[in-house]
């Protein structure tokens, strides 16, 4: 895949990116609001205080709002692989959705060809492609349960679990690299990302695909070596 041509809209809520650091993961959302001028509006809004390195419509074009290599403000309060400050870590992208719809074919190609160059420029493994959700469960719950995650993984730019021998759910959650948070918080995030469809109490089908997840991370990540 190459990266779709993309229109230049910058925004002025960024900075450097704090001790050194290098995008080593990237962080889908949902807007939620109902177009991309809006959205637009608010991420390059200096009041506002947000903003992500790229925005995707609905109908797949692409806007690049802050250089990659700067830190944009996208993440808020949260952690991946025991590591806090992802803002720091990151490449945020804003895909224009109120998070009830299905997201368009347009847009997930655009999406899957950015995702690829980025992946491609830093490194960044299909691991440590997230949602907002995974990082702040509880707290956040885009880009939410119409996002097809199966899709990315197919494609090689995310991971979807085989199942794996039923385990410790939280244990394994925490390996892949979700972060701590009280058991149902967990699940709820968990369900929300890999099974949106599933309700009532934790089963051996969430445990065989946790532990799937686990065997999934890196094998030099944080969690992994703790």
């Amino acid at each position: 895949m190459t990266l779709p041509s993309a229109t230049v809209s910058p925004s002025p809520n960024y900075g450097e990116r704090r001790g050194g650091l290098r995008p080593s993961l990237i962080v889908i959302h949902y807007t939620a609001m109902t177009s991309c001028a809006a959205a637009r509006a608010r991420l390059c809004d200096p009041a506002a205080e947000v903003s992500a390195h790229w925005l995707i419509s609905a109908t797949g074009e692409v806007e690049a709002l802050v250089p990659e290599e700067m830190r944009a403000w996208h993440a808020g309060a949260g952690s991946w692989r025991g590591q806090d400050d992802v803002n720091s870590r990151s490449v945020g992208v804003e895909l224009v959705n109120t998070g009830a719809q299905p997201f368009p074919e347009p847009q997930m190609a655009a999406l899957e060809a950015m995702l690829a160059g980025t992946c491609a420029r830093w490194g960044i493994g299909p691991a440590d492609v997230i949602g907002h959700s995974d990082m702040a469960p509880g707290r956040k719950t885009d880009p939410g349960a119409r996002f097809d995650w199966r899709r990315l993984a197919l494609a090689g730019l995310s991971v979807w679990p085989k199942l794996g021998e039923p385990g410790d759910l939280r244990a394994d959650l925490l390996a892949f690299g979700y972060p701590e948070a009280a058991p149902d918080v967990l699940l709820g995030a968990f369900r929300l990302r890999f099974r949106p469809w599933a309700c009532g109490p934790l089963d051996d089908t969430d445990r065989a695909m946790a532990a799937g997840l686990a065997e999934a991370a890196p094998l030099d990540g944080p969690a992994r070596r703790a």
